[in-house]
């Protein structure tokens, strides 16, 4: 049923959620080499090649290695010398007392120190395995892979509306059709290839298993090394349970099949899977889960389909929409493709316990770590997008890593809970040159139970996230320090959401201020609706914030940097370049001494969060200022609709639509409705991913603001131009 809930004064009927998805459906007519479909459920995901299966690998990009990868799927390298994160701490002397960070000065150190190497690479995900076709020698020959060459006419669709990929092509002149889902709420793949080849014996299915790659980035499989993991094959209550050991860890998987005869282990890691000459449709119901015990209860084939395709359904029909259809600018019908692939996406790749990693289930990167300052782009669209029974399950995520959170604040004499920057399922910090300074995941849990609390609000939403809310609100007022002076600040050490800044001397960062402040303020208003009064220290802390820094009417990126605006404004740091030309465009090598750069993150004190604690007109003027003078190149996918909350805030409409819309490297979306991530070397681009999730939430929470406003906010759609028709409903409005 249709949630109507925030419906736009622009329309007087109800949207048509199925056409609107429909008319973004993905189809392929030959191999993308960077755009592999997804099919998956938030836990487990698949990238598919355009068989609908995973065997055309040398047919795609590195970044596109065609996993399968679960969030509860965690492997670790042994660790015979038995590291530990006491092996990377070095003291950092701050206002006269030592503190132990885990951190290194350069990525030498990392070299020259296993223990580090160790820490940084483990726990990492891993591809649980790869379903490929093979062509078969008649009944008994083992045959050949099928082979790119093979594939003839083909064409795949990703069918949104059911999250099923439909894949059709022949091989020697015979038609084969493929389709391939993931159950909604078990990890259980669901395949069914139809073909006179399937009755004829001529066409099966493999399912090989890899071991761990060590170089984890982007493809963690290797498939050389047999000898250092184990595949064990037992029939049991009509399913093929296989278990797997990889080191310590392990995993299980069970097959249930259709039109097959009795799967076998052709070789130590590939199990046969053939047809029985029976039927021409051959049907695989594979379950993947932490171990035998956990794996999933396999239903009948077709109630599990239509299990699927009613949740996906679902998904499309209860929670907000947004349709462009009427709207004249040649930019709509793009936006709004970007939006609905994007509501798939961020399904396929969360909405789970841990924090999606930046590539989510499609690839690795920082060896497929999650990292907890991205969390609020990833999920705080769920809220958004009246599906915030998507947001909270990452709430508990804070509430069973508390005591490390709370252990960890102590290690740094701080009370409350300090949350980590990089992690696996451990909850542990990976070292870095940059890692333990990042603090602007600190306020993440208050403001994402602030928004579930919103979107939901009961006494049950408040008394689960209390607790977290409250010991991230003590970090906040303990974690700055008194000068001399009896000022407080924000650092050292810090290293700001703009990642260029030195950890040893840089305070004030301008947005974590203001995020700070929204905190402690947003923490007090918790303590009031469950029956308490307010905390003094909080109190204290907030009347005792400095200003955001500010030089000459304009905002600055950190404290004690009066002469930042003048010193880029010079030839050497490419001012105002990259906003058109995508990828096409990287103009002259970067000069890395100028910091207009990476994330323009003091803007993000109005937009993301209410500007509280902004000056307008300054804002505006610093806006100004980083359209003119900022290296567009060297930002990333969520800078754009991060940039366009701020503009729609500030009342330029305009200028948001062109920030959200801006022909950068990093805001290109797929044909898959995925942005790849370049940076610009020396050379020119590299490519380092062909998807980056953050870029998808992002944008979601974007358009969630400029459609349903903010509180305070003025008429519909605030924050698009007024010509521009915006028919929306089931959105909740940003604080």
């Amino acid at each position: 049923m249709t949630t109507l809930v925030g419906i736009s004064a622009a329309q007087t009927s109800p949207i048509d959620r199925e056409a609107l998805v429909a008319r973004h459906a993905v189809t392929l007519e030959r191999i993308d080499p960077h755009a592999a479909v997804m099919v998956g459920n938030g836990s487990l995901a698949l990238s598919l090649d355009v068989t609908g299966l995973q065997g055309l690998r040398d047919a795609y990009a590195e970044h596109s290695p065609l996993l399968t990868e679960a969030q509860w799927a965690w492997h670790s390298f042994p660790n015979p010398e038995g590291y530990a994160l006491d092996d990377a701490m070095k003291p950092i002397e701050v206002g006269g007392r030592s503190y132990d960070y885990p951190y290194i000065e350069d990525w030498a150190e990392a070299d020259a120190n296993p223990a580090i190497g160790w820490l940084r690479e483990n726990p990492h995900r891993y591809s649980l395995g790869r379903l490929s076709f093979r062509l078969a020698d008649g009944a008994e020959g083992e045959g050949r892979a099928l082979s790119e060459e093979d594939v003839e006419d083909a064409r795949q669709t990703l069918d949104l509306w059911s999250g099923t990929a439909t894949s059709t092509f022949a091989i020697q002149g015979e038609p084969v059709v493929v389709s391939t889902r993931v159950h909604p709420d078990a990890d259980v793949v669901l395949v069914e290839i139809s073909s006179p080849l399937i009755e004829a014996r001529q066409l099966g299915i493999d399912l090989a298993f890899p071991y761990v790659a060590k170089n984890l980035n982007p493809d963690p499989a290797d498939w050389s090394s047999p000898d250092r993991h184990t595949t064990r094959l037992e029939e049991a209550d009509g399913r093929i349970l296989l278990e797997r050991r990889l080191d310590a860890d392990g995993y299980a998987a069970s097959l249930v099949t259709e039109g097959a005869t009795t799967p076998r282990l052709a070789e130590p890691h590939r199990v046969a899977i053939r047809p029985n000459a029976k039927t021409d449709t051959l049907r695989i119901a594979l379950a993947f889960g932490p171990d035998a015990a956990a794996l999933p209860t396999v239903e009948d084939f077709g109630e599990m389909v239509a299990a699927s395709d009613a949740a996906w359904a679902a998904f499309w029909e209860e929670g907000g929409a947004v349709d462009l259809s009427g709207t004249d600018d040649p930019r709509a019908a793009e936006l709004e493709r970007r939006i609905v692939l994007s509501q798939y996406l961020t399904r396929v790749n969360g909405g789970t316990k841990l924090i999606p990693q930046e590539e989510g289930l499609y690839s690795n990167s920082w060896n497929g770590k999650f990292h907890h300052e991205m969390h609020w782009w990833h999920a705080a669209h769920f809220a958004l997008w009246g599906r915030e029974e998507l947001l909270a399950p990452s709430l508990d995520w804070y509430r069973e890593t508390l005591p490390m959170a709370r252990e960890r604040a102590a290690h740094y004499r701080r009370e409350g809970a300090w949350w980590p920057k990089m992690t696996g399922d451990d909850a542990r910090e990976s070292p870095s040159t940059i890692n333990p300074f990042i603090m602007w995941q600190q306020p993440h849990p208050i403001a994402l139970a602030e928004l579930l609390y919103r979107a939901s609000p009961s006494r049950s939403v408040l008394e689960e996230n209390a607790e977290v809310v409250f010991a991230t609100a003590d970090l906040l007022a303990s974690f700055l320090t008194e000068t001399e002076e009896g000022v407080l600040r924000l650092g050292p050490p810090v290293i700001p959401v703009q990642e260029n800044w030195p950890a040893k001397t840089t305070y004030d960062p301008a947005f974590e201020l203001a995020y700070w402040a929204y905190g402690l303020r947003t923490a007090q208003v918790w303590r009031e609706r469950i029956g308490r009064e307010p905390e003094p220290s909080w109190q204290a802390a907030l009347d005792g914030l400095p200003p955001l820094p500010m030089a000459a009417g304009l905002y600055l990126p950190v404290g004690g940097e009066e002469s930042f605006w003048t010193d880029v404004d010079k030839d050497a740091c490419a001012n105002g370049i990259g906003t058109t030309g995508g990828a096409t465009m990287s103009g002259p090598a970067p000069d890395h001494d100028c910091h207009n750069r990476d994330h323009p993150s003091f803007l993000m004190a109005v937009g993301m969060i209410p500007g509280t604690d902004v000056d307008a007109e300054a804002m505006r003027r610093t806006m100004d200022a980083t359209d003119r003078l900022w290296d567009f190149r060297q930002t990333w996918g969520w800078d754009f609709p991060m940039l366009a909350m701020t503009a729609a805030r500030l009342g330029e409409p305009e200028r948001a639509l062109n920030y959200l819309m801006m022909d950068a490297a990093n805001n290109q979306y797929g044909v898959t409705g995925m942005t790849p991530r370049y940076h610009l070397a020396e050379t020119g681009w590299v490519r380092d991913a062909d998807t980056y999730f953050p870029s998808n939430g992002s944008l979601l929470a974007a358009v969630a603001l400029m459609a349903a406003g903010w509180d305070g906010s003025e008429g519909d759609a605030p924050g698009f131009p007024e010509d521009w028709v915006v028919r929306h409903e089931g959105l909740n409005p940003l604080p």
